[in-house]
Order: C-alpha cells, then sequence, then structure tokens
C-alpha cells in the first residue's frame, strides 16, 4: 500500500523516531502501525545490542516530591554524550519515567522497569524504543524512594546531581531546612546519616589506615591504636552527616542546626545520586 507523508508523520509523533526511519518501518509493515512501531522497536533492541560496550557515562539526574511531599523519589538515566543530554526530547522522557515513578512508587529500579509505560510498552521497553530513536546506549543506573514525614528534593543545576532527605516532621518550618540539608548533601556527600550508618569494614579500613599512619610517622606501638580511634572520629565527623559542620555556618552542625530549627528534627535517610 501507498505510504502517505500523513502516515509517516503520525508514527514520527507517536514514536520520536526519524521521519526516513517511520517511512521504512511503515513500508516493512505494509502500513500497519502496530507492527511499524514493534519494527522500531526491533531496531532500538538491535542498536541496544551492538552499542552494549559503549560506556554510557553522560544523562540525567532527577529527583522529585509528591504533592504532600512525603514521598520522593531519585533515578539516573544515563547516555552517552553530553549532546543528548541537554536535548529538550531527553529531558522530557527523563522526567515522564520520574512521574511513572512517583505515582507508582516501585521499589527497586527492576520494578521500575517492569512498569507500565504507556498500553503497550514496559518502562524498560520503551527506554530500548528510545535508544532506536537516539542512536545511544541508555541505561536507568541508579533508582531509590523515599517516604518520611517530609521529603525535600534538590536537584543541583546542569541535572547531573541530584539528592532526596526524609526528616521526622512534617510541620511548616521544616521544608525550608530540609533543602539546606538537601544542598548539604549534594556539596559534601556523607556517606551515612551518622556513625551508626557506617558499615563495620569502612571502619576497619578507617582504624588501620589510621594504625599505619601513626606508626609511620614514628609514634610508639602501644599508641597508634589510641590516635587511629581519635583519627576516626574525626572521620565521622568529615563524612558523617549530622556531625558535619553546616556549609552555611560552620560554627555548627547539621544536627545543631535542625535541632534549633525543630526541637528533635533530624535525618531519617537521604539518597544522593552524581554523574560524576
Amino acid at each position: 500500500m501507498a505510504i502517505t507523508a500523513s502516515d509517516v508523520n503520525k508514527l514520527r509523533q507517536q514514536t520520536g523516531a526519524g521521519m526516513m526511519d517511520c517511512k521504512n518501518a511503515l513500508v516493512e509493515a505494509n502500513g500497519d502501525f502496530e507492527v511499524a512501531v514493534d519494527v522500531l522497536r526491533k531496531k532500538g533492541q538491535k542498536i541496544a545490542a551492538k552499542r552494549g560496550d559503549n560506556e554510557a557515562k553522560e544523562g540525567l539526574v532527577l529527583a522529585q516530591t509528591s504533592a504532600d511531599g512525603t514521598t520522593g523519589v531519585i533515578l539516573t538515566l544515563n547516555c552517552e554524550t553530553d549532546f543528548v543530554a541537554k536535548n529538550e526530547g531527553y529531558v522530557n522522557f527523563v522526567q515522564s519515567i520520574v512521574d511513572i515513578a512517583l505515582a507508582k512508587l516501585p521499589a527497586t529500579a527492576e520494578e521500575l522497569k517492569a512498569l507500565p509505560y504507556n498500553d503497550k510498552l514496559t518502562v524498560d521497553e520503551k527506554i530500548t524504543e528510545q535508544v532506536g530513536v537516539i542512536g545511544e546506549k541508555l541505561d536507568l543506573s541508579s533508582y531509590a524512594v523515599i517516604n518520611a514525614a517530609k521529603v525535600v528534593a534538590y536537584n543541583h543545576p546542569g541535572n547531573q546531581l541530584a539528592t532526596l532527605v526524609g526528616l521526622n516532621s512534617g510541620s511548616d518550618v521544616v521544608a525550608e531546612a530540609g533543602r539546606q540539608v538537601a544542598m548539604q548533601i549534594a556539596a559534601m556527600n556523607p556517606i551515612a546519616i551518622d556513625k551508626n550508618g557506617v558499615d563495620a569494614r569502612t571502619i576497619e579500613r578507617e582504624i588501620e589506615v589510621g594504625k599505619e599512619l601513626a606508626i609511620q610517622e614514628g609514634k610508639p606501638a602501644e599508641m597508634a591504636e589510641k590516635i587511629a580511634m581519635g583519627r576516626l572520629n574525626k572521620f565521622f565527623q568529615e563524612n558523617t552527616l549530622l556531625s558535619q559542620a553546616f556549609v552555611r555556618d560552620n560554627k555548627v552542625t547539621i544536627e545543631q542546626f535542625l535541632e534549633s530549627t525543630e526541637k528533635g528534627l533530624t535525618v531519617t535517610d537521604f539518597k544522593r545520586f552524581s554523574l560524576s
């Protein structure tokens, strides 16, 4: 059957694929739109396989909270080039996945990929389809969800870094404090909320490094353990969120800043995703 420009444009609007790709798909499908979509999807799958060894280090990181501020999601969709990452269509595509995540609140990236993107494709299948449209490897590399009395999102300009922070109070004064803490997390990259959240392997490594440094500095072996523990406490102060000096006022810690905002206010969870 004859393939009209209108048919090609309709398929292009439906899939986002290029004009020639749409025309060729319609010709191959004898004008059947459903089959043509599958042809484009199969093309995407082939390109995905072909580009499987390429590095997808660019992309976008987005965080967003629900209207009531009690839930937030954060995810990273990688691509290969900065050119694609800055494209409005790519930004909109990533946002559409964030919207699905926020509506359905899957627990893991795999659960998110399995969700319907529309009435025909899952999120994972839509990503594969977009590989064919864009011509680059795409990878939903990280995803997380936080539930708390108050969840605050921060998206750093350029969308290569984003954070989510959950707080134990939803009162009116908490939102701005939460934003400050979310920005602190972006800037200082803490490894845990407090020292209780630091894994045993990290602690053991810091103690061993501290001991070795003390010995190299000529300190007696019997003092090395004590010196190492002192260095471990400094490590906690610099790398755990509540103990860090507040970047906007380094005379107080984040714990003290939160307490001054509202008595008993603290962080229950946080996530930080970055492309670098």
